[in-house]
């Protein structure tokens, strides 16, 4: 008899709003239609049912003593980097038996880059495509934003990436929570460097509060600045490509072709004003959906591509 293939877990991080909330949950649903042969289950870090405990113990209902688990995020910041891991390493311990491999955050890869031009392109009307259409065009690409300034310099690197190549005047970068420059300061910027069209572009997945944030926003900072022209353009949504590349992903942490980086975590290396993180013993969150026998908060472990990413040293 053929041994099944591991299965597929999803790692959300949660949201207040429920649309966004439902949205995950219907992509969880599309990836299971689309492999059939493969148990796929899909679960929050906080804020949303089910929690991730729910969906790893749907999966071992179902059998399942193996599993990869794909972190839905665009950067990996503190969820993806200790949380996650956190939080499967107490899934462990209470479903003896289990094992799994953990993988790496979705972006920046070109595939969701080709989603965010043709985000860009429908925001202008579709009547941008070429270098010379969009050579007056500024973008203003806004990530969540995070204390960790590792996952910050991934939006940097997503907008240098959108970037290149595509004739954009130039894309700037802000941030809707918890880092600067924010959206209001942003648009300033791209003001001040002479932005004739501006297209504020959301680095989100799905709708949510924080990108209905962005929105607003920008159409406050719109109307305070009537001679600017100021778009908004939408989420990534769950586009074909973002199917595809989570099961890239999954098939890479089956695979152990895992690449994350560690250069810049600030649990492993002393970065000027976050010291004190070096080290750090990770916990999970305390997801109130979540009626697991243990609440109690388990130091975990990460995996960076093949040396332990354990911030308990």
């Amino acid at each position: 008899m053929t041994t099944p293939p591991p299965a597929l877990l999803i790692a959300g991080h949660g949201t207040r709003d429920d649309a966004g909330a439902e949205a995950f949950r219907d992509f969880v649903r599309e990836l299971g239609r689309r492999h059939p042969e493969l148990p796929v289950a899909g679960g929050f870090i906080e804020l949303s049912p089910p929690p991730l405990g729910e969906a790893v113990a749907e999966l071992v209902e179902r059998g399942v003593r193996r599993f990869a688990a794909v972190p839905l995020m665009l950067v990996s910041a503190g969820h993806a980097k200790g949380d996650i891991p956190a939080a499967l390493a107490r899934e462990k311990e209470r479903h003896p038996g289990i094992s799994y491999t953990y993988g790496r955050p979705l972006g920046p890869h070109p595939a969701l880059l080709s989603v965010l031009e043709r985000r860009l392109d429908e925001a202008l009307g579709g009547t941008a495509r070429t270098p010379w259409d969009r050579a007056d065009v500024t973008v203003l690409l806004v990530g969540r934003g995070s204390t960790d300034p590792d996952a910050n310099a991934e939006v940097h690197k997503a907008a240098r990436l959108l970037w290149e190549g595509r004739g954009y005047a130039g894309v700037e970068t802000a941030f809707v929570s918890l880092a600067a420059p924010d959206v209001p300061s942003g648009l300033d910027r791209c003001a001040r460097l002479g932005a004739k069209r501006i297209v504020v572009l959301p680095y989100f997945l799905f709708t949510g509060i924080l990108p209905d944030r962005v929105r607003q926003q920008t159409e406050d900072w719109a109307a305070a600045h009537p001679g600017t022209e100021v778009r908004s353009a939408d989420v990534i949504g769950p586009e074909p490509e973002l199917l595809d590349l989570v099961m890239e992903r999954y098939r890479e942490a089956l695979g152990g072709d895992l690449r994350m980086n560690c250069d810049s975590c600030v649990y492993r290396i002393a970065l000027p004003g976050f010291e004190d993180k070096v080290g750090m013993p990770q916990q999970p969150h305390y997801h109130p959906d979540d009626d697991g026998h243990d609440h109690g908060h388990h130091h975990g472990h990460g995996h960076h591509g093949g040396h332990s990413h354990s911030h308990a040293h």
